[in-house]
């Protein structure tokens, strides 16, 4: 079946496409919206009527780059409250949930502290270099925190040798048989 080369053969909703509407006569007792121009929208005319933005300064970028630096090394901060919670409710017996709860707490600030340099190499430059260690010290420090958790977790399960224990005395043996 060939398609339909005349607007006869095509549907109403096809036509009303491609047609544009008929312009409606404005009430004059109804105001335009605040903002709202009748001159018709285009290319030429929001080009003319919106100027390009000016380049950011070098201090601007720089700002940027600081804030958007903290908001990276205070990101570990912002997990804290949600792996506390799912640690309370995995509970404290050896299970496989738990156990993968636990590995997970301990790889992440393993590895965020491992690659710290790494992450903030995008939001260094010569201009802000002296106030990176900072928010370098402050994601590492966040790390630890989570490392915290994950050591408090650990012991919570009994996982850490922190009391004697009490098989180490010599073992003692009965006389007799034993069934």
């Amino acid at each position: 079946m060939s398609p339909p080369s005349s607007p006869k053969n095509l549907p109403q909703w096809a036509v009303d496409l491609q047609s544009p509407p008929k312009p409606r006569p404005k009430p004059s007792n109804i105001p335009d919206p605040p903002g709202f121009s009748a001159a018709p929208t285009g290319k030429r005319s929001l080009s003319a009527k919106h100027p390009s933005r000016k380049a950011p300064s070098v201090d601007e970028t720089d700002m940027l780059k600081i804030k958007k630096s903290w908001e990276v090394a205070l990101a570990p901060a912002k997990a804290l409250p949600m792996n506390a919670i799912m640690m309370y409710m995995s509970g404290n017996s050896l299970q496989i949930f738990s156990i993968m709860m636990v590995f997970m707490l301990f790889k992440n600030p393993i590895q965020g502290i491992l690659q710290t340099n790494q992450v903030f190499t995008k939001y260094e430059s010569p201009r802000t270099k002296d106030k990176m260690w900072l928010v370098k010290a402050v994601y590492v420090l966040m790390n630890l925190v989570a490392l915290g958790l994950g050591i408090w977790k650990v012991n919570g399960m009994g996982l850490l040798p922190l009391v004697e224990p009490i098989h180490d005395q010599a073992p003692i043996f009965k006389s007799g048989l034993h069934y």
